[in-house]
């Protein structure tokens, strides 16, 4: 497995007004903290990591709980909520229709489910992956550990920067501030993960 060079080494994007500050540390800052893409054959891996200042307990509603999904996550969720159980979600702009089974449920640590979505325009051979959300607890934070595998080349290039946001978009679910703009958002990222579209 090898980890990709150019747009994924960590570059900055361009300076937010947020009053936030480069060159902190990927769990500490929530302005530069980029994922990372892996290849491995035909397929790729993303993976984030965030320090979120809020109990595990708090993160976990926050990733499980169709409420908050419907906001930061802008998807309608229905989710069986135990290992071997099922998720039907409806999600993001792009309205993907995922299904899948629940792999494990280990409340509040560990959330992971396939993430199977048919053939479409965006994805004509479909996609079959698997989604896993880790959570640590920090202190009096949490650390989240996500990771999307098995995507196809081509998909994983387009998520990575739609996922970062993503994740941009849970923080401000967690802290109570306003949504970030999740099209005004990927298009910032783009640069970051080197992607030209």
């Amino acid at each position: 497995m090898t980890e990709t060079g150019g747009g994924f080494k960590r570059n900055r994007a361009e300076p937010r007004d947020d009053g936030l500050q480069e060159g902190v540390p990927m769990t500490q800052s929530r302005e530069e903290r980029p994922g990372t893409v892996t290849y491995e054959g035909d397929f790729a891996t993303l993976a984030f990591e965030r320090h979120l200042d809020h109990p595990i307990e708090v993160v976990w509603d926050a990733i499980t709980n169709p409420e908050h999904l419907a906001r930061w996550y802008m998807t309608k969720a229905r989710l069986e909520a135990r290992a071997g159980g099922s998720i039907d979600y409806v999600s993001g702009i792009s309205q993907f229709h995922v299904m899948g089974k629940i792999l494990t449920w280990d409340p509040p640590r560990v959330y992971e489910h396939e993430w199977n979505v048919e053939p479409r325009e965006y994805l004509p051979h479909g996609e079959r992956s698997v989604v896993r959300w880790e959570l640590t607890p920090d202190g009096d934070g949490t650390i989240l550990r996500i990771t999307h595998r098995h995507l196809t080349q081509q998909t994983a290039r387009g998520f990575v920067a739609g996922t970062h946001a993503f994740l941009d978009r849970l923080e401000d679910e967690l802290d109570g501030r306003p949504l970030t703009n999740w099209v005004k958002r990927v298009d910032e990222l783009r640069p970051v993960y080197g992607v030209p579209w």
